[in-house]
């Protein structure tokens, strides 16, 4: 472990021991340190699980309580630490000179030496990079824990920068003492069920401390890449291309807590954190924009603009100009300022009707700028406060609708009847009414994305339409792109005959004509891997790219493939660049849309550095992967290998299937895992499964990748792998399609990741407790067959040998999550077996140290769902 990252581990979670001690006694200090040298010791063997059990079960409920809570803390102040590591080493690989691999810098390199001057710029005015931010329940975290562990991160960045044996540094040593003993008090569960709003203002919350200000860092970034030495002082070669959407407060598939009025509210919340930005943002540059007009003389456009405003509001024109005397490019970035400030203020008299018109006054004060030959004033802070317009509007992010196309069928159904709609059917209708009232309010951009979950037909799509004309009338319906979302194996095969019916709908025609044939469609990775597993639901989405790519050629469409992955690897997360330069060659096309998930959104956007570094990783992989090169080496490599990989994927689904299959399996994975009393740990406003059954086929993808995760087994990330290996008896062969074929190599490197985080003797102890021994014996010859595997086709001693900083992570946590899931499976255990005269306090406290081992595993795995 690098001298500074072992220094902070030491140093925070020797605070969190001297605050054990403080508030628990030196007994319960104690306590902590016998189970950690225990877990330790297992693992080196000097120690066996049965001691660790006895000493768990040794502890009044109330201790065990404790000592769960202690190591859930533990992981929070070790995960800080490494992401104050990673953005020293960040910053270290920072060279404008050489740049770092999976920089902008990098990508504009290597496409400049490959295509030439007029290919790159080409590629760089097409680029398009569009995170959506979900809410879908996969932080743990409950918010005041997130930001406790923020003003723990502060404290510690304010010690590591004092000078050694100065006054600030014993008074950040204090306060930092201080944030950990709060966090420590900081309950870890939530003890109400989050509403829609919530989540939507806990996305806000990494808007208003990263975001915002990240990207014109990202678009200067590339703009110095295009032209080092003019950068700051000419018209910015780089152009806007993160797009952020939403479908937090928009997104209603099974979530019936969504209604018109949330999404009303969370596009208002929305614009209130973006105007309130633009309007800090603009008053700043204008406090400090004092050229005063005989040195910096104004152009007649800026002269005229503020005559202007004088005509019409004279009175705080005049005090704007006594504030500012002879200093016009600061006049009018004040009255800018004001403008924003009576905007958000629905100050319908002073207020702009679009950021078109900020853009405009802004675009009046560069151009007088330059004219004056300003240009650094002109294209320094000023460009990225018009890069920060430009990109979020006054909406922040597009807020996207998502229902399920039953829900539409019904509506479609009653309304076609001319009976009394239901209040879903009405709500159907409020919803798109809804969706007018923002496009007018805010604009066609702000929200005219609607998804359709489980679209099967052409028909589903056309739902959409016929709902919206009878939601309002001909003339007053919103501009909409009906999205279809293909999530299953079946329907991600069907998908070219559903869009080709697609093209013969009227409203679709439409909007392919005033789109400039834009057409957009999503590809969901949750359902498709749950259904068919994590092998077959690979290859499935990788044949559907190529042919939906192919079908976007035939028919003179412009396709952006929009991914549905999640955070975790049994859902399709992973790095979100190397997933990239995987996909089918031609369905990137210099455009790249994904979702964000839950944990993911904080783990990328939660630090300055991090976020800066996964948005250009991203930019350099679409920009990369868009190349005639990456895109022949990989179509290559997948017709060579493409009949290998069919027979791992026939040998993999059908290890799956029979095990998903089997009799009682569903009874067995919810004895085996907390999997029904996740909903207790209230992650999110949305329940766990769309109805009320409890099979598999109901149940979301979310809780099902998350419980396996709890169990240590991790078996969404790799199942099947190894028996589809084992179907090919031709070991150099497979690591040939390793070496050379990037979609077969991300398939083994994440399913490497997810069986690093599996631990086999803690998960047989938890597949134990269903008594089903077929089963156990099932899966736990698959885990041996798929590491085995795994580790000779990639020619790895062990796993994780090529990821230094990943098996550094997980080494490092391995024995604390032991911890935790020794004490999980002391609760879990109980509860399965409960007596009938168990006392409620007791069951009670077996259920909260149930929840609290369920947020330290998770924290300690830094992976939910």
């Amino acid at each position: 472990m690098p001298d500074q990252l072992r220094g902070d581990v030491r140093l925070l979670g020797g605070m969190l021991g001297t605050v054990l001690a403080e508030t628990g006694g030196e007994d319960l200090l104690a306590d902590v340190e016998r189970l950690r040298r225990g877990v330790i010791g297992a693992r080196e063997g000097t120690a066996s699980a049965a001691d660790i059990t006895a000493l768990v079960d040794s502890w009044p409920l109330d201790r065990a309580n404790e000592v769960a809570r202690a190591f859930t803390v533990y992981f929070h102040l070790a995960n800080l630490a490494e992401e104050h590591h990673r953005m020293r080493a960040i910053r270290e690989r920072d060279d404008a000179v050489d740049p770092p691999a999976g920089s902008l810098a990098a990508a504009v390199r290597d496409v400049r030496a490959d295509g030439g001057e007029e290919r790159l710029r080409a590629f760089i005015d097409g680029m398009e990079f569009h995170p959506v931010l979900t809410a879908h329940p996969t932080e743990a975290r409950r918010r005041a824990v997130s930001t406790a562990i923020q003003r723990v991160s502060v404290q510690l960045d304010r010690l590591r920068g004092a000078y050694p044996g100065s006054s600030v540094e014993t008074e950040a040593h204090r306060r930092l003492m201080e944030e950990v003993d709060l966090l420590w008090r900081t309950s870890q569960l939530r003890s109400t069920r989050l509403d829609p709003l919530d989540e939507v203002r806990t996305a806000m919350a990494a808007f208003d401390e990263t975001v915002f200000r990240v990207v014109p860092e990202i678009y200067r970034a590339l703009d110095t890449a295009l032209d080092p030495e003019g950068a700051g002082r000419r018209p910015p070669l780089a152009k806007p291309f993160v797009r952020y959407g939403s479908w937090i407060g928009g997104d209603r598939d099974g979530n019936p807590f969504v209604t018109h009025e949330i999404t009303r509210e969370a596009i208002s919340i929305q614009s209130e954190h973006v105007l309130r930005a633009l309007e800090n943002a603009c008053g700043r540059i204008a406090r400090t924009l004092t050229a005063h007009a005989d040195l910096t003389p104004a152009t007649e456009d800026l002269r005229d603009t503020l005559a202007t405003a004088q005509a019409g509001y004279p009175r705080l024109a005049a005090s704007i100009s006594k504030r500012s005397p002879d200093e016009p490019h600061r006049q009018l970035l004040l009255f800018a300022t004001e403008r924003l400030r009576a905007t958000r203020e629905r100050d319908a008299d002073l207020a702009y009707p679009g950021p078109e018109a900020l853009l405009a006054d802004l675009r009046v004060v560069q151009d007088s700028l330059q004219t004056a030959g300003a240009v650094r004033q002109a294209f320094g802070e000023l460009q990225h406060l018009i890069w920060q317009a430009e990109t979020f509007g006054f909406h922040l992010a597009e807020l996207e609708v998502r229902q399920h196309s039953e829900v539409h069928a019904k509506a479609l159904a009653e309304l076609r009847s001319d009976a009394e709609p239901s209040e879903q059917t009405k709500e159907v209708l409020a919803t798109l009414r809804v969706v007018a009232w923002i496009q007018e309010r805010f604009g066609v951009e702000a929200c005219r994305r609607y998804i359709v979950s489980f679209t099967r037909s052409a028909a589903d799509v056309a739902a959409v339409y016929e709902l919206a004309a009878y939601a309002l009338p001909t003339g007053k319906a919103p501009v909409l792109d009906a999205i279809p979302l293909f999530e299953t194996g079946a329907d991600l095969e069907a998908s070219p005959r559903v869009l080709d019916g697609m093209l013969e709908l009227p409203d679709v025609q439409r909007r392919l004509e005033q789109s400039g044939r834009r057409l957009e469609i999503m590809l969901g990775y949750s359902d498709s891997a749950k259904d068919v597993g994590p092998v077959s639901a690979t290859l499935r989405l990788y044949d559907a790219q190529g042919e939906l790519a192919d079908w976007a050629v035939r028919n003179d469409v412009r396709l952006t493939l929009f991914h549905g992955r999640g955070g975790s690897l049994g859902r399709g997360g992973g790095p979100a660049n190397r997933a990239l330069l995987a996909q089918a060659p031609g369905s990137v096309a210099g455009r790249f849309k994904v979702t964000e998930q839950g944990e993911v959104i904080f783990a990328r956007y939660g630090q300055a550095e991090i976020a800066r570094r996964h948005i250009e990783q991203v930019g350099n992989a679409v920009l990369m992967a868009s190349t005639d090169e990456v895109q022949d080496r990989a179509r290559a490599a997948a017709d060579r290998f493409r009949a290998l990989a069919d027979g791992i994927a026939a040998a993999a689904h059908d290890a799956y299937r029979g095990l998903i299959d089997a009799d009682g399996f569903a009874e067995w994975f919810s004895r085996i895992s907390p999997l029904e009393e996740l909903g207790d740990l209230r992650l999110g406003s949305r329940p766990s499964r769309r109805s009320a059954a409890r099979g598999l086929d109901d149940l979301r993808a979310i809780p099902w990748v998350f419980a396996w995760t709890q169990t240590r087994v991790n078996l969404p990330g790799w199942f099947g792998l190894g028996s589809g290996l084992a179907a090919v008896d031709d070991t150099d062969r497979l690591r040939a399609a390793y070496a050379e074929w990037p979609l077969f190599s991300s398939l083994l490197d994440n399913a490497e990741m997810s069986l690093a985080k599996t631990d086999r003797s803690i998960a047989e102890r938890y597949l134990a407790l269903g008594d089903r021994p077929d089963l156990t014996e099932l899966v736990l010859a698959e885990y041996d067959r798929t590491r085995d595997l795994v580790l000779k086709v990639t020619g790895h001693e062990r796993l994780l040998e090529n990821r230094t900083v990943l098996s550094r992570a997980v080494d490092l946590r391995n024995p604390y999550v032991d911890a935790l899931s020794h004490l999980q499976l002391r609760a879990l255990g109980a509860l399965r077996s409960a007596p009938e005269g168990m006392s409620e306090r007791d069951h009670e406290h077996l259920e909260r140290l149930l929840l609290l081992s369920v947020n330290g595993v998770a924290a300690g795995l830094q992976n939910t769902g």
